[in-house]
C-alpha cells in the first residue's frame, strides 16, 4: 500500500505544509477563530467574558493565561459528568491522562477527536519528510508500543493514557497502514494486558520478520532501550521458541498466545543464525543492525530527559542513524520534526500552525544578574507579555503556551524552548527543560539539563571499573540542615568504593550554577550525596507507575523526585545499598 499510496500522499503532504509555512500568522488567526467559533459558547469562555469575539487581540484580553490547577475545577466537571461541555461546546467523550512522573500523580485532561486529527497530522507530515530522506517502500517495522487499559470516570467517561486513547481509534490504525510498514506484532500484543508479555512477544516477533524489518521505533528512547537491556536477558530463551516453534511459557494471556503463536513456527536455521550473531557481538555493540540488517533507522522521541538513553542507544545501534520523533505532550501536539538527519541533541521541532493556537511567554534574564548559564538563567528570569507564532525571535528562549481543540485555553506547558531558527514563516523549537523540574536548596536553581550534564560527567568514571550506568534521579534533602542534593544511580555491576567516590566528587563539581558554587563553599548547601541502588529498582519505579494507570509508551523516568512523591521516594530509599558524600568542596 506504501508504493501505491505513499510517493504520491507524501508529496502532497509536503506541498500542504510548506503552503501553511508561507503564512502562519494568517493560518495562526484562521485556528483561533475556529477554536473559539466551535467553542464560543461553552461554560469557561462564557465566564472570560469573550461574548462570542474571535480576534487575537480580544482572546489574549479576556482569556487569562492558566495553569492546568486553573483548569482543574472544569475538567472535574467534565470528569464527574456534571458537564461535559464545561470547556468546549461539544461533549468531551474521553479523558486522557497524563504520564504522572513530574507530580507523581496523573492528570486528567480533555481529549476528543480533533487531537486525535491532529496527532495524524503530525505523523503524517513528519513521516513525508522522513521518508523522503530514508525510503521505505516495503517491510515491516519493529515497533515497541503498548497500550494500557481504558476505565470509565464518574461520570461514564472513557479514560486512558493519551497514547492509549490515540492507539484504540480506527484514524490511528489507518494511518499506520497508509504511512508506516506493517507492524511486526499482532494488535494482540500491542494491547496486551502485561507489557512485560508484550514485550516479550514483542522481540519474538520482530526476530521472525528479522530480514522484512525497515525501522525500529517506540514513542521514548527509553522504551527502545529497556527492550534491548531485556533482549540481553531472554535472548536464549526467543531462539528456542524459534527454533522448536512453541511459545514460551511465560506468556499467559490466551489471545496473545493464540496470535503469536499463528505466526511461530520450527525455525531451526533462524534460530541457529540469532545465536551465531548473538554470540559473536562484543558486549552487544551493534545489535540492532547485526539482527535486523535492513532496518535503516531507529526512531522515537530523544529530547529532554530522554537523552541520557542516547549513549546506550547508540550502542547497540553501532552505525545506524538515531532520529527524533515529533515535539508533544499529554495536553497535544506542538511540531514535527521535519529536519530529519539532525542527531537527537541538535533536533529542531517546525510548528504546526493549524493544530493549535501557539503563544510564547519571553523569559530574559535581569540585566544585573552575574548569573551566566542557562540554569542561573531560570532563576532571575522576567517574564514578559506573550507574543504570537510569528513574533518570536531566534536565539532568544521563551516557554511555550497552547490553546487546543479540546478545550485548553492559554495554558501553559511549563516547557522552556529555544527559537533555532524559522522554516519560512514558522519558528523552529529546540527544547531546553521544563521550568518546574529544578534542584534548589538556596539560591540554586538547576534543571533537569544540568543535572544530566553532571550525571554524565561523573559516570565517565565508571569505565575504568567496566561498569555502566544504568538510570538515575534525584532529589533535594531537607530534612538535614543545610539541605543538600542526593542523586541516586543504578550501575550495571560493582564498581570500586574510589571510584564511586571520585565519581559523588565529580557530580558536585560539575553545577556550574554559580548559586550553586557559592552556596556549596559557603555551607550553605550541604555535600553532594551519591546512593547506589539494587540492580532493578528502576524497573520497580515502572512498574509502580504503571500500577498508577501510565504506559509503558508514554512512561519518562523522573529526574527530579519531589517531596509529595513519597512512594517513589520510598522504593528509592529501600534499595540504597551504599552512600557517599562528596568533599569537593573541603
Amino acid at each position: 500500500m506504501l508504493d501505491k499510496v505513499g510517493a504520491f500522499c507524501q508529496e502532497k503532504v509536503i506541498e500542504e505544509f510548506e503552503a501553511k509555512s508561507r503564512d502562519a500568522g494568517k493560518v495562526q488567526d484562521n485556528t483561533l477563530w475556529r477554536i473559539l467559533h466551535e467553542n464560543g459558547q461553552s461554560e469557561y469562555l462564557q465566564k472570560c467574558g469573550l461574548g462570542g469575539r474571535t480576534d487575537p487581540e480580544s482572546y489574549r484580553a479576556y482569556v487569562p493565561l492558566v495553569t492546568h490547577a486553573d483548569l482543574e475545577p472544569y475538567i472535574q466537571k467534565i470528569v464527574n459528568g456534571e458537564n461535559k461541555s464545561a470547556l468546549t461546546e461539544k461533549p468531551i467523550s474521553t479523558i486522557s491522562l497524563s504520564s504522572g512522573t513530574t507530580q507523581g500523580r496523573p492528570k486528567f485532561l480533555p481529549f476528543n477527536d480533533e487531537l486525535v486529527d491532529n496527532t495524524m497530522q503530525i505523523y503524517r507530515t513528519s513521516f513525508a519528510y522522513r521518508n523522503r530522506e530514508f525510503p521505505i517502500k516495503s517491510g515491516r517495522a519493529l515497533q515497541f508500543i503498548y497500550s494500557s487499559k481504558q476505565f470509565k470516570t464518574e461520570g461514564g467517561l472513557l479514560a486512558g493514557t493519551a497514547t492509549t486513547n490515540v492507539y484504540n481509534t480506527d484514524q490511528f490504525k489507518a494511518t499506520m497502514k497508509d504511512i508506516l510498514s506493517q507492524s511486526c506484532s499482532p494488535d494482540e500484543v500491542i494491547f496486551g494486558a502485561d507489557y512485560k508479555q508484550s514485550l516479550y512477544c514483542h522481540l519474538l516477533c520482530g526476530l521472525i520478520y528479522s530480514d522484512e524489518v525497515q525501522f525500529i521505533s517506540s514513542t521514548f528512547a527509553h522504551g527502545i532501550v529497556h527492550a534491548f537491556r531485556t533482549f540481553e536477558q531472554v535472548w536464549e530463551e526467543l531462539c528456542e521458541d524459534i527454533k522448536e516453534g512453541v511459545l514460551s511459557s511465560r506468556i499467559t494471556i490466551p489471545s496473545m498466545r493464540i496470535a503469536v503463536s499463528k505466526i511461530l513456527k520450527p525455525r531451526p536455521e533462524l534460530a541457529a543464525t540469532i545465536r551465531r550473531k548473538c554470540s559473536s557481538l562484543n558486549n552487544w555493540y551493534g545489535l540492532v543492525p547485526q539482527l535486523w540488517p535492513n532496518a535503516k533507522y531507529i526512531y522515537g522521541i530523544m529530547t529532554g530527559s530522554m537523552e541520557p538513553y542516547l549513549k546506550k542507544l547508540r550502542h547497540y545501534a553501532g552505525d545506524l542513524p538515531l532520529l527524533s520523533s515529533d515535539y508533544g505532550s499529554s495536553e497535544g501536539w506542538i511540531g514535527a520534526n521535519v529536519n530529519t538527519r539532525a542527531p537527537p541533541e541538535e533536533a529542531v521541532f517546525t510548528v504546526l500552525p493549524d493544530i493549535g493556537y501557539f503563544e510564547f511567554i519571553p523569559l530574559r534574564r535581569d540585566v544585573g544578574s552575574e548569573e551566566t548559564n542557562l540554569t542561573a538563567a531560570l532563576a532571575v528570569y522576567n517574564e514578559f507579555e506573550p507574543v504570537g507564532l510569528t513574533e518570536v525571535k531566534v536565539g532568544e528562549e521563551y516557554e511555550v503556551v497552547v490553546t487546543n481543540f479540546a478545550g485548553l485555553y492559554r495554558y501553559r506547558l511549563g516547557d522552556v524552548v529555544k527559537i533555532k531558527g524559522f522554516y519560512n514563516s514558522i519558528p523552529q523549537l529546540q527544547f531546553i527543560c521544563r521550568r518546574s523540574l529544578l534542584l534548589t536548596v538556596n539560591v540554586d536553581k538547576n534543571t533537569e539539563k544540568d543535572l544530566q550534564l553532571a550525571v554524565e560527567r561523573a559516570a565517565e568514571l565508571l569505565a575504568k571499573d567496566m561498569a555502566e550506568l544504568v538510570d538515575f534521579t534525584s532529589y533535594v534533602d531537607m530534612t538535614s540542615d543545610p539541605g543538600h542534593y542526593v542523586v541516586f544511580w543504578e550501575i550495571n555491576q560493582e564498581a570500586s568504593e574510589s571510584t564511586l567516590q571520585d565519581c559523588c566528587c565529580c557530580m558536585d563539581r560539575s553545577f556550574l550554577d554559580a548559586g550553586y558554587i557559592s552556596s556549596r563553599k559557603s555551607k550553605t548547601i550541604g555535600e553532594l550525596e551519591l546512593k547506589i541502588l539494587q540492580r532493578g529498582t528502576f524497573h520497580r519505579i515502572l512498574d509502580h507507575y504503571l500500577n498508577l494507570g501510565s504506559a509503558v509508551s508514554q512512561f519518562k523516568m523522573p529526574r527530579c523526585i519531589g517531596a509529595s512523591n513519597q512512594a517513589v521516594l520510598e522504593i528509592l530509599k529501600n534499595s540504597v545499598t551504599k552512600s557517599y558524600l562528596s568533599t569537593a568542596f573541603g
